[in-house]
């Protein structure tokens, strides 16, 4: 069954201007983030505006759902592009992939309606940040996790300091200077932290986030799990704005976009739900 976003068969006019949605994964190792800096540095978006250009022979703007910054991995980021010709929007995906490098992948692509939005018909986005808390370093994590093993995590405390989140909360004390946006509002529906050792996971699921929110949060969160601070220590230091606290950011590559919700998704939920897998040994 078709999404109402996605067009009817009969309203699919190849050759004139289409609107394409894609769901992407990458692995920010080697990216400087989402956005186009404009100065010689790797992004997605310059990735996968050059392989579209490289079939249309013309620059075309990708829009996200949100930019993820240096480091940072994405399971199913959302983005959209408009384009002319008669290239089914079914077939981007894997004309695109055959154009991109092998840490971004395309996991489908649909013709959506002029008037959705990657970024502003989405209700909202949810960030997993994945610690690897044993001893023993491991080469086939390292890249999407956190090496936490100086002290031992409690992961009820964690829940603990998590629970109060919820709602719509001004968080200023997890917004870093540098962004455009002139409030620090967010409305967190979710936001859990689980344990399948020796990997700890931290969860939020929210309308939107706030420039550098979920490094800054985990950052604090450890200092909760190791007892450095309460969790009402940790809920009065946001609920009183205190950014001059928040001194440390958890290092990128443990966080990943997991996916983005939409009203009605313009794909079937195995393109874009789940599609990092939880971590687990043994």
């Amino acid at each position: 069954m078709k999404s109402r976003w996605q067009l009817k068969d009969s309203d699919n006019l190849t050759d004139e201007r289409q609107r394409i949605a894609l769901v992407i994964q990458y692995l920010g190792t080697h990216f400087h983030g989402w956005q186009r800096q404009g100065k010689g540095e790797r992004t997605v978006q310059e990735e996968l505006e050059a392989a579209i250009a490289s079939v249309t022979n013309q620059r075309v703007p990708v829009v996200a759902a949100g930019r993820t910054d240096t480091g940072v991995h994405a399971a199913a980021q959302v983005a959209h592009f408009d384009v002319s010709g008669p290239i089914p929007p079914e077939r981007w995906a894997t004309i695109l992939n055959n154009r991109l490098p092998e840490d971004i992948l395309i996991r489908g692509s649909a013709q959506v309606v002029p008037t959705w939005h990657a970024r502003f018909s989405a209700l909202w986005r949810r960030y997993r940040y994945t610690l690897y808390t044993h001893a023993n370093p491991n080469l086939f994590v390292r890249n999407l996790t956190w090496h936490y093993y100086y002290q031992p995590l409690d992961a009820n405390r964690i829940q603990a300091a998590l629970d109060p989140l919820l709602g719509r909360h001004h968080l200023s004390a997890f917004h870093r200077a540098g962004s455009s946006r002139t409030h620090s509002w967010v409305d967190i529906q979710t936001a859990q932290c689980t344990t399948q050792e020796p990997f700890l996971a931290i969860e939020v699921q929210a309308n939107g986030f706030l420039y550098g929110m979920m490094r800054l949060l985990v950052g604090l969160l450890v200092k909760v799990g190791i007892a450095e601070i309460t969790p009402t220590e940790f809920t009065h230091l946001w609920q009183e704005e205190r950014r001059d606290l928040v001194k440390y950011a958890a290092p990128a590559q443990g966080l990943c976009l997991l996916r983005v919700g939409y009203p009605d998704p313009p794909f079937p939920p195995e393109v874009w739900f789940d599609t990092q897998p939880q971590f687990k040994l043994g």
